[in-house]
């Protein structure tokens, strides 16, 4: 396959790895990077898939960037990228971390039949999680008045979606000393939480219309948007949902304690409704 033909985004963060028939789109969370789903897309390379790995439009700089870019133009960058991936494979299969997550059902509602399955991680619907403050539910409310959108941000804390106590360390590191490639940003201005408001509206109006089947990975534990998330995708996506509930991790599921079986879960999903790893109809081995 010419991953060459593939829009990855700006910069060099995004990624591609494997070269199999059937490809998998990944998508990063807001302010997040293409590095926190490294783990996962080396895990499916190994399976045999081909893994794509964009930088959203607006990532991987400052807060700046970010700022200057709204809801559309991470959408318009992802769907570059799906376009071309459909280009050269038959069928794809879309997931993401967080507000990737939430971006990989609107696509698959603006592209009905043309997503094979949807990986969804750790889904930030609402921020509910125990490490979010009271108010973090209720930004919606400062997002409706005046300049409330430069009232309203959130400064990550400890412990950073992230259980593992060595990880949590370089992340926390990475993100103070301003690696955002590596790590993602540490703050997230009004604007932004705007913007994914909008998205998570936009998002959750096409739902019903989603029959693509979903694997929903979702920690018990998650400190920045609890169970009710996943729950909330179980009842109101219109296809059959699996949803996993883990229990040693935090947000950040695809890096994690449990990212090992955040990878198999998502392999055998992939390799359950992909048609490329399905036996030959009878007729046909026999004719062969």
């Amino acid at each position: 396959m010419n991953s060459a033909q593939i829009d990855l985004g700006e910069g060099s963060a995004g990624f591609k790895l494997g070269d199999g028939p059937v490809a998998v789109l990944l998508i990063h969370g807001l302010t997040g990077t293409p590095t926190e789903l490294r783990k996962v897309a080396q895990g499916l390379a190994k399976r045999g898939y081909s893994v794509y790995v964009p930088t959203l439009p607006g990532h991987c700089g400052d807060n700046a960037d970010l700022q200057a870019t709204r809801w559309t133009d991470w959408y318009a960058g992802v769907q570059r990228t799906f376009l071309d991936i459909r280009q050269q494979h038959e069928q794809v299969f879309v997931g993401g971390l967080s507000m990737g997550s939430v971006m990989s059902m609107y696509l698959a509602a603006q592209y009905p039949g043309q997503v094979a399955g949807l990986l969804l991680y750790s889904t930030t619907l609402r921020y509910d999680g125990w490490n979010m403050s009271f108010w973090a539910k209720f930004t919606h409310i400062f997002m409706a008045i005046p300049f409330g959108v430069h009232i309203c941000k959130f400064v990550e804390s400890s412990p950073y979606g992230i259980k593992n106590p060595r990880l949590r360390a370089i992340i926390e590191k990475q993100m103070k000393e301003g690696e955002s490639d590596a790590a993602g940003l540490l703050m997230m201005s009004g604007i932004s939480v705007r913007e994914l408001h909008r998205l998570v509206a936009a998002t959750k109006r096409g739902m019903p219309s989603v029959k693509t089947p979903a694997l929903v990975l979702h920690s018990s534990e998650d400190d920045i948007t609890s169970r009710w998330n996943a729950d909330y995708i179980e009842r109101h996506l219109g296809g059959p949902v699996n949803k996993v509930l883990l229990d040693n991790c935090y947000h950040m599921i695809t890096v994690d304690l449990e990212y090992r079986k955040v990878i198999d879960l998502s392999a055998d999903f992939v390799d359950q409704h992909s048609t490329a790893s399905q036996p030959l109809p009878l007729e046909c081995a026999q004719a062969s």
